[in-house]
């Protein structure tokens, strides 16, 4: 009798991979699946930066935040990974972590750093402030476009609600950069913490929103604050989540954007912030 085939893992899943050479020291291989211009798409670095955490056998608890500062961009091929517990109280630990790869001349060069709180949650009072926005559901609405340049885009399912990119890029200013859209990995993947870090970078740059002018731009520093717990996001399933975002700022070549993600029954899984470059 033939054994039966093993289920084809999912592309996440593998850019995902970390080898394990000592303790806290990963070795990992960017994705042709998540690429992006000039490197890896920046969700799945951040991505790959928690699973280092994850996989950390002194880890204590689950991911609260998660910084990443993206240094310079991560070249195709190997890299490592290097995840260090630098404290550790009764309820949060403290994480510092880089992503290197050889340079020129052989000698390791940082391209990422980053810092992650995990914690041990406890029951307590808790209240959402910032409800869900009221708008349709994910049925029916039009997807973005797969095949567009960047491969990283065909990892995701992205149905805009409102403040899509504009339909003519003639430099006209717009009212708001303000985006609403329904988002999932694609294909559809059961929701971990890995997956909610990658899907609070899928928003394109507010710069090109306000704009109507697709300049250059790229993440400088990202924050991802994670309110659901583990349970929480289990029950989410492969499920589609709202996604909001916004800047608040455009100064001088940088602007912001912050981002709340909440699943179809409404409790928020997470919220971000990030700087960004832009070139004029």
């Amino acid at each position: 009798m033939t054994a039966a085939a093993s289920p084809p893992t999912h592309p996440l899943d593998d850019a995902l991979v970390l080898g394990a050479v000592a303790p806290g020291q990963y070795t990992a291989r960017t994705s042709t699946a998540y690429w992006n211009m000039v490197g890896p798409f920046g969700g799945i670095t951040a991505a790959t930066l928690l699973r280092a955490v994850l996989q950390h056998p002194q880890r204590l608890g689950d991911p609260l935040s998660l910084t990443v500062n993206y240094a310079g961009a991560i070249a195709e091929g190997e890299f490592t990974v290097q995840a260090v517990p630098v404290r550790t109280n009764r309820s949060t630990q403290h994480w510092t972590l880089s992503i290197l790869q050889p340079g020129a001349d052989g000698a390791p060069i940082v391209t990422t750093t980053a810092t992650a709180v995990t914690a041990v949650r406890r029951e307590t009072w808790s209240l959402p402030d910032t409800p869900m926005p009221e708008t349709e559901g994910p049925e029916g609405l039009e997807r973005v476009t797969r095949g567009m340049p960047v491969k990283w885009l065909d990892r995701y399912d992205l149905r805009p609600v409102s403040g899509a990119l504009p339909v003519r890029w003639d430099g006209g200013s717009s009212d708001s950069s303000l985006s609403r859209l329904w988002m999932r990995d694609e294909p559809a993947r059961p929701l971990d913490f890995c997956a909610l870090t990658a899907l609070a970078d899928v928003f394109f740059p507010r710069v090109w929103l306000r704009r109507a002018r697709q300049v250059p731009a790229g993440t400088v520093s990202l924050t991802v604050y994670f309110h659901a717990s583990g349970e929480q996001l289990a029950a989410t399933g492969s499920g589609h989540l709202l996604g909001q975002a916004r800047a608040q700022e455009f100064r001088n070549g940088f602007f912001d954007q912050t981002v709340q993600l909440w699943n179809q029954g409404g409790t928020m899984l997470a919220s971000s912030h990030q700087i960004v470059y832009y070139k004029e």
